[in-house]
């Protein structure tokens, strides 16, 4: 049994805050990551434990407009994730699991009372494929459109996976 975290990025931040909760996971369990297109969309008895997130867009998930933005902000550097977004993913995902957990993630603007979260749309999505989720939905921070992530960022993610591993027991 495992944990299976799955992100979608643009410049690379949620990319390296998953890499954080993996890490953090880690721990408690074995943990992959999967970059969205990648990601299976049939998740197996195998996964104990679903961890989803991806930027916070237009106040919510990203859609093919917002990632089209995105690349354009990028003025030429590549994006990370390029094809299908955390919504198409979550649209798709099918799992035969009665005891999947899962949890939810984003990360958005450090600016006060900015309206939306990625990871409450993941998190009403993952409730709506049947999955029980393991705690509330959680943001990470980042400086700006294109990041950085704030300092302090990358621990609190670890942190924020240790206590998912913790608090998720795994299946014997």
């Amino acid at each position: 049994m495992h944990a299976l975290v799955v992100y979608e990025s643009m410049f690379g931040n949620t990319k390296a805050i998953a890499e954080a909760i993996a890490e953090g996971l880690a721990g408690g369990m074995r943990a992959e990551v999967a970059e969205v297109a990648s990601a299976p969309v049939v998740v197996g008895e195998d996964v104990c434990l679903l961890v989803v997130g991806g930027p916070t867009h237009a106040f919510g998930l990203s859609r093919v407009s917002t990632r089209q933005s995105a690349a354009e902000q990028a003025k030429g550097a590549p994006l990370v994730s390029q094809g299908r977004g955390v919504r198409e993913w979550l649209g798709a995902l099918r799992t035969s699991s009665a005891t999947l957990g899962a949890a939810a993630f984003d990360t958005r603007v450090a600016k006060p009372r900015m309206p939306g979260s990625a990871a409450r749309a993941v998190a009403r999505r993952l409730r709506r494929a049947g999955v029980r989720l393991a705690g509330p939905a959680q943001s990470f921070y980042v400086d700006g459109v294109r990041g950085p992530l704030l300092p302090g960022e990358l621990e609190r993610a670890r942190e924020w996976g240790e206590s998912l591993a913790a608090a998720h027991a795994v299946p014997a």
